[in-house]
């Protein structure tokens, strides 16, 4: 069978992957990029003090016109965000029209912002061909304030209240409403909205599919607005400037309601005799009954109003037609479009489960990634416009000038990108995407390999080389992952290309990479001496205090992980140049270069009281066998910070075996190497038996030799400190009954063990690295394990767990690691997900029996899932380990 020949099943997802690779077909133009919260983010902050949860909160959102996005319940937009569809929805009782998801901002919740509403991303390919979202609606009046008020008077220590908690869910009173979307072509896109009543009664529901124009023309003068009209000869006719026309086709005769996307100055612009329609127009028409809140004709927001009684157990569904083009097109009445794509998701799921065979984990896979693929966002802020305001808008306030953000000018971003998630995470994160970008890759390379371009692109790398951290700082710094993820990304590309590395990728994210890791170099090693201070680097409150800021009288904190992620850089970037050089040879002193300076982090991480010549950081604690943060203390030397944390098990990050292949095939790279280690041999004495060489004489280069990456390994796989039954912990449980205290300079500090949700105030409710699980760290430390083992083989054993007797390979200690982290949500000896935890979920819906979500961390105790609740962004890691686990152990 010919790849892209015949149209067929097999091979219609793949063929659509491949003409948007090339450019050939537009088929990422339409997406799920329309956020599920615009309000309550930095771009639509213009407060004076910087809290952009006041500034534009969910009660408001309906009312004003976002400057910078849209939001939308289970919708899609053009990829520019020209053009909306999403749906809205009334139960006859709520005090709102649900247009959008509700949740708590860092300030009501307990663990900071958290969404209140229950839904599943349920299936989604990589062209967004087909699209599928299950949304339950309660049919009973939204508890808004009932999850305001309880959560506001629970304290850190109590669990959150949760929507489930409210009872609003029993007797199954409540909708499911699921929502397909299937492409005929790039730009023709039919959507199925179906309702199901769940509950015991006859229940009145109002679906409202809303179309609706982003606003471009209230910000500067000479732009034109779009029009929405009906059409007298059926639908609806949509115009817009750089779209062009496009055409809306509906089942039945819903009622046509008409506003436009304008704020209510009414409500928010101090003119009482403003006239609409305005943006909330539906909601007042719906649920106030103010017919002159909304127009029959035309505007730039448009309801089409489906009032509905539903019978129990009865389903209503409804379909849609948006299409380019001036041309009326039915709807898809029978659904074999729809089906069709169905057949297409199949059938490339099928393929990229080969060797998955168990069919729980065949679930997990596409549940996962189809969670990643919704997550896909529009991300518009230009930063210089929105420091110095529109023109048709008022000034800034004065505050703005030398506040957040306010060295970043030069950021424009209009792109879609793959954000953490759509509620809580409506934003880039620059470590989060290069993790995303591995189970990306496996879904859709040319994506991934965008992604991480992207970053590097003059509109957001800062002038002097920083890659931007995320939108509420990006000055920020991340950990330094990217170079990591552009190698891995590269080589689960080459592996479908049948070999083929694509090396004009590699070598453009390269020579970008050169000026952030100069960036690093210049700008976070304070005094020279190739140990890095990063501030809190991602991990939040894991350290003592804020490591970005010190308390007064502390000075530079010396950190163990910032210092060992700058040696895993380096040598990535030595691993990627010396791919570059098989082909060009240019690039073997470049290699060279990168080794000695992982040679030089390597000798600062080392030098243990001043042994190796140095002045004697002692990030390595001989006693505790442990790596350790330590803190200037003026006029009173180092003082180590001794947490055991994530920031000690880092350092296992930074390892490269160099194939004897490789040297041959580079003899100048091979002569520079063997230079620096015959006159440096203090430098030399840090890689690990490098003249004995490991299986097939391989050369390792490591932050650990043998000795010290064994103590590391019995303290991270003892249960009683970092090994949980779901993957290695944040912090060690010793916590628990050891809490670490640091009185100094008249300042005392405590950390203690907290597997689940954080019991600290530092950096809002919901981060935690005091203790739960996190994917991405337990990802890297597989796959260092797994480096590890091809140099040192199957002679070298470990305990697994500690003080067990039992002992395994590296290799297969990664297995159990990965297998432990599958169990999160593997379905256990009774049937149940640990990540869902005990709370008893809601009646699975008629064809997602199994709705999965993919939380942010996880209890280290019980596995439970906990912050972000549908994070699937980094968690998606699981695709790469159910993929790692299908190969022969």
């Amino acid at each position: 069978m010919s790849p892209y020949g015949d149209e067929t099943v097999d091979w219609a997802e793949r063929r659509r992957i491949a003409e948007q690779g090339r450019g050939d077909r537009a088929w990422s133009q339409w997406g799920p990029y329309l956020s599920e919260r615009q309000w309550g983010t930095v771009r639509e902050d213009y407060s004076p003090d910087g809290n952009a949860w006041r500034a534009l909160p969910h009660e408001e959102a309906r009312s004003r016109a976002y400057r910078w996005g849209e939001d939308g319940l289970a919708g899609i937009c053009d990829e520019r965000g020209g053009l909306c569809l999403a749906l809205a929805l009334w139960n006859g009782r709520d005090r709102i029209l649900k247009e959008r998801l509700f949740g708590l901002t860092n300030q009501e919740g307990n663990h900071g912002e958290d969404v209140k509403e229950v839904y599943h991303y349920l299936d989604a390919v990589p062209s967004h061909a087909y699209l599928k979202l299950l949304y339950r609606y309660p049919q009973a009046a939204f508890p808004y304030e009932a999850l305001v008020n309880e959560n506001l008077a629970r304290g850190r220590d109590q669990p959150e209240y949760e929507i489930e908690e409210t009872g609003i869910f029993d007797d199954g009173r409540f909708f499911d409403i699921t929502v397909e979307y299937a492409k005929a072509d790039a730009d023709d896109i039919h959507a199925v909205v179906t309702a199901l009543n769940r509950g015991p009664e006859t229940a009145e529901l109002h679906l409202i599919p809303q179309l609706w124009f982003r606003n471009t023309w209230s910000w500067q003068a000479g732009q034109d607005r779009p029009r929405i009209a009906a059409d007298p000869e059926g639908g609806v006719t949509c115009t817009h400037p750089r779209l062009g026309p496009y055409r809306l086709a509906f089942d039945g005769a819903p009622e046509l309601l008409f506003c436009e996307n304008d704020t209510n100055l009414r409500l928010h612009g101090g003119q009482p005799d403003a006239t609409g329609p305005f943006k909330d127009g539906l909601h007042a028409a719906i649920v106030g009954g103010e017919t002159a809140a909304i127009r029959r004709d035309a505007g730039t927001k448009l309801g089409l109003h489906y009032a509905l009684r539903l019978e129990p157990g009865a389903t209503a569904r409804i379909r849609l037609r948006l299409s380019a083009g001036s041309r009326v097109r039915p709807v898809d009445a029978e659904g074999a479009v729809v089906r069709r794509r169905v057949a297409e998701a199949d059938a490339f799921y099928e393929a990229l489960q080969d060797g998955i065979a168990d069919p729980d984990a065949q679930t997990i896979f596409r549940q996962a990634a189809a969670g990643l693929i919704w997550s896909k966002q529009l991300y518009c802020y230009d930063v210089r416009r929105w420091l110095e305001g529109d023109p048709l808008q008022p000034v800034p306030p004065r505050e703005r000038e030398g506040g957040r953000n306010s060295q970043w000018r030069h950021f424009a971003a209009a792109d879609v990108l793959s954000m953490p998630d759509t509620w809580e995470y409506p934003w880039f994160a620059a470590w989060d995407l290069a993790f995303h970008c591995l189970p990306l890759a496996l879904l859709d390379p040319d994506f991934a390999k965008k992604q991480l371009l992207l970053l590097t692109r003059e509109w957001y790398m800062h002038p002097n080389g920083q890659l931007p951290a995320y939108e509420w700082e990006f000055g920020d710094a991340n950990p330094p992952v990217h170079a990591w993820a552009a190698y891995r990304v590269f080589e689960i590309d080459r592996d479908r290309r049948g070999g083929r590395g694509d090396l004009a990728f590699l070598e453009g994210v390269f020579h970008k990479l050169l000026i952030n890791f100069t960036w690093w170099v210049n700008r976070k090693d304070a005094q020279g001496r190739n140990v890095f201070q990063g501030g809190f680097l991602g991990l939040d409150n894991v350290g003592v205090f804020d490591r970005s800021r010190p308390p007064p009288g502390f000075g530079v904190v010396h950190q163990a992980d910032g210092t060992a992620w700058m040696a895993m850089y380096a040598l990535n970037m030595m691993r990627i140049a010396l791919e570059l050089a098989l082909h060009n040879d240019v690039y073997e002193s470049t290699a060279s270069k990168f080794f000695e300076h992982f040679l030089l982090i390597a000798e600062a991480m080392t030098d243990m009281g001043g042994q190796g010549g140095g002045e004697g950081f002692g990030l390595w604690d001989e006693v505790d066998e442990f790596y350790y943060d330590e803190v200037d203390i003026p006029g009173g030397g180092m003082l180590p910070l001794r947490v055991r944390s994530m920031v000690g098990l880092v350092p296992l990050f930074a390892v490269e075996v160099i194939e004897p292949s490789v040297l041959q095939r580079l003899p100048d790279f091979a002569r520079r190497l063997n230079w620096a280690l015959e006159n440096r041999p203090n430098l030399a004495q840090l890689v690990s038996r490098w003249n004995e060489g490991g299986v097939k004489d391989r050369k390792l280069l490591s932050l650990l030799r043998g000795h010290r990456m064994k103590a590391l390994l019995r303290r991270m796989l003892d249960e009683a400190e970092f090994l949980s039954p779901y993957g290695v912990r944040s912090l060690s449980k010793v916590h628990r009954d050891e809490p670490y205290m640091l009185n100094e300079l008249g300042a005392s500090f405590t950390v203690r063990y907290d597997p689940a949700d954080s019991t600290s105030n530092m950096f809002g409710g919901n981060s935690n690295w005091r203790g739960p699980v996190w994917m991405p760290m337990n990802y890297l430390i597989i796959e260092a394990l797994r480096r590890f083992h091809t140099y040192y083989g199957d002679e070298f054993l470990v305990e697994y767990p500690t003080n067990s007797g039992e002992t395994r390979t590296l290799s297969a200690i990664a297995d159990a690691l990965e297998d432990r982290l599958i169990a999160l949500f593997a379905k256990d000896a009774d049937g149940r997900r640990p990540a869902f935890g005990t709370r008893p979920p809601i009646p699975p819906a008629p064809g997602a029996e199994e709705a999965l979500l993919f939380h942010e961390f996880f209890d280290g105790d019980t596995g439970r899932g906990l912050g972000a609740s549908h994070q699937t962004g980094w968690t998606a890691l699981i695709l790469n380990l159910l993929r790692d686990r299908a190969r022969p152990r």
